[in-house]
């Protein structure tokens, strides 16, 4: 299987422009073979803490016609929103779709960071899932901090963690590249980051998008500036 981590310059609090963007992501990673593309946090309005606090409007379920040209671009995805929860406040999530656009999980994210506990529900669960033989787990930004998170995706039999996450040019690039080589090592996992590219709220996303085998070897990388997809192959079981 293939698998591709996409990166982005959001619109800010504009879901369908970056609906938009993202099909257009997907189709380019469907078209280099891969089953499985993954997006960078809250890809669908930027990291816009403060118009996702103003306006529910910008709230996504994993039913919203807005997702349709994700949903219909032949490949499965796993996409970051803020998604409402039935309360005053969204959660932080990540909705993964199948190629042929049914929802297969959702897993919001559990250790928010700082300012994100103003404005988001605070996660509960772990998120699985599994495609084509593989087994999934998901972390979100700065649940990717916390081994616990991918320790137990992977006693629970999971080949390949998925992180959709905003690291910026200051402290990220360090984290960025510390973090996520780690789980590899630690856990024997293949990773999947999908990062911010360009403005992102507050920071600006240093990208990077990578994937790492198990082990922490760099199998692919995005640069730092461009709007792009990056995939590599993940093997169904050790070898």
């Amino acid at each position: 299987m293939k698998i591709a981590a996409a990166q982005l310059t959001c619109t800010p609090a504009d879901v369908r422009a970056n609906v938009t963007q993202a099909a257009d992501l997907a189709a380019r990673a469907r078209a280099q073979g891969a089953d499985l593309v993954v997006f960078p946090e809250l890809t669908l309005t930027g990291y816009e803490l403060d118009a996702l606090a103003a306006d529910p409007g910008l709230w996504t379920a994993a039913d919203d016609p807005r997702l349709d040209p994700l949903r219909s671009a032949g490949i499965a995805t796993a996409v970051n929103v803020a998604l409402p929860t039935g309360g005053p406040r969204p959660a932080l999530a990540t909705l993964a779709h199948d190629a042929d656009g049914a929802h297969v999980t959702t897993y919001a994210k559990q250790h928010l960071y700082r300012h994100e506990r103003e404005v988001f529900e605070r996660g509960e669960g772990d998120g699985r899932f599994e495609l084509g033989g593989i087994r999934f787990c998901l972390g979100i930004c700065f649940d990717n901090h916390f081994p616990e998170l991918p320790a137990r995706g992977a006693a629970d039999g999971c080949r390949v963690h998925l992180a959709s996450s905003l690291y910026g040019t200051g402290d990220g690039i360090h984290e960025r590249a510390t973090v996520y080589p780690g789980i590899a090592r630690e856990h024997g996992l293949y990773v999947v980051l999908a990062n911010h590219v360009g403005p992102a709220g507050r920071w600006t996303g240093c990208g990077r998008s990578a994937v790492w085998a198990p082990g922490g070897a760099l199998l692919a990388e995005a640069d730092d500036r461009t709007p792009a997809v990056v995939t590599a192959s993940v093997a169904t079981a050790a070898v």
